[in-house]
């Protein structure tokens, strides 16, 4: 398998975020992969699912959002992110030799490419893929107000929840998942969390899911 390497990509109007590009030797497909609010590209599972997925034949674009860049703990505002999921895009499209593009993410990495997709297609991409889309925020009524922008994504959809994440009750999930267009597909993992952790007694490692989520991902974009 190819290692990985570090690129700069250019963000307009913010300056450069660090990015991480891991290809495997025959790649079929490069995932623009944003990590989650609290870690960046290089937290643990982001590395993991990284590594999986190019066990898979999946690379991967892996990027900074400019605050993690900066070191600072609090999130952009959407607008300053969604132009960084374009950027990363963009340097995608360049660094890809042709191979078809995909694009999400971690939590709220995910969320804001699909935001990003909603407001102008991102070019190139064939479909979004969220490893855990923050419906809600911990502590809040569950709803679905943030989720209500995927209806004008238009793009193949994969969603990967465990039925333990707090950010997404199924119970809303579910029903809006299933009036999207085209139908969008949902892995459910029984016990996983909002970072996919298992629990001792499921009998299920935490690597053992993320190799489910990196073979669901795999056989999902062989087929766009």
């Amino acid at each position: 398998m190819s290692g990985a390497r570090t690129v700069q990509i250019d963000v307009p109007d913010v300056g450069p975020v660090s990015g991480i590009l891991m290809k495997p030797d025959t790649p079929a497909a490069l995932l623009v992969f944003a990590h989650g609010a609290g870690a960046g590209m290089q937290h643990v599972f982001m590395e993991a699912a990284a590594v999986a997925l190019a066990e898979r034949g999946v690379a991967t674009l892996r990027y900074n959002f400019p605050y993690m860049e900066a070191g600072r703990r609090g999130p952009d505002r959407a607008p300053k992110l969604i132009t960084t999921v374009r950027a990363a895009v963009e340097a995608a499209r360049d660094l890809a030799d042709g191979l078809p593009l995909i694009a999400g993410g971690k939590s709220m990495g995910g969320r804001m490419t699909s935001m990003a997709a909603a407001e102008q297609p991102l070019p190139d991409i064939r479909g979004l893929v969220f490893f855990g889309f923050p419906l809600h925020g911990i502590g809040k009524p569950p709803s679905a107000d943030r989720g209500l922008h995927l209806a004008d994504v238009g793009l193949p959809m994969l969603f990967l929840q465990g039925t333990r994440d707090k950010l997404a009750d199924l119970s809303f999930l579910r029903p809006l998942v299933d009036e999207l267009r085209p139908s969008p597909a949902l892995l459910v993992v029984d016990g996983a969390d909002h970072g996919f952790h298992m629990l001792k007694r499921s009998g299920r490692t935490d690597e053992e899911v993320i190799a489910e989520l990196a073979t669901a991902t795999a056989e999902w974009s062989a087929r766009l």
